[in-house]
């Protein structure tokens, strides 16, 4: 794995380092059937792909209106968000991507870190439209997040989102 990227680079170089990162996820998870290996495994190469990554992690749906935390990599997450607080929160309930420059801006913001600046978080659906889960990557810097980055991450969430994991996740 080479250095982790800067968030100082263009979008351009951004897409390719994504790209990079998504052929060693789809590498590393081939052949694999498990839901949390193959959660835990993009979480670790994407945490240590770029440095303004500082919080890396999956809330998956466990009941109607409730996540609970998954595989992440950082400090503490909170354990459970329900389906109407937060930003993790709004990505479950509306379907759509959250990206936020400045999590201090909102009002619904959990700040289950103090030094969260910005954050996106992005919704896993099966074809079907089943939410399987929401990925949420937070910063410790402001406006860390892009276009790229959503563009990225959205199509990395469709990707996982239409694997046949076994029978489907639990």
């Amino acid at each position: 794995m080479s250095d982790a990227l800067t968030m100082e680079i263009d979008d351009s170089s951004r897409l390719e380092v994504y790209e990079d990162v998504r052929a060693r996820i789809e590498s590393l998870l081939e052949g694999e059937g498990d839901w949390i290996s193959a959660m835990a495994t993009v979480v670790c190469e994407l945490h240590h792909s770029f440095d303004y990554y500082d919080w890396t992690g999956f809330y998956r749906v466990v009941e109607p209106g409730m996540l609970a935390i998954g595989p992440y990599q950082g400090t503490h997450g909170c354990l459970r968000i329900p389906f109407s607080r937060g930003v993790c929160g709004a990505a479950a309930r509306s379907g759509q991507t959250q990206l936020v420059d400045d999590v201090h801006a909102r009002d619904d913001h959990i700040a289950c870190s103090s030094s969260t600046r910005s954050e996106i978080v992005v919704p896993v659906h099966t074809p079907g439209g089943e939410l399987l889960a929401v990925l949420d990557v937070d910063s410790d810097a402001p406006a860390a997040f892009t276009m790229a980055d959503q563009r990225a991450l959205e199509e990395l969430a469709a990707w996982l989102g239409a694997r046949d994991w076994g029978g489907g996740p639990p």
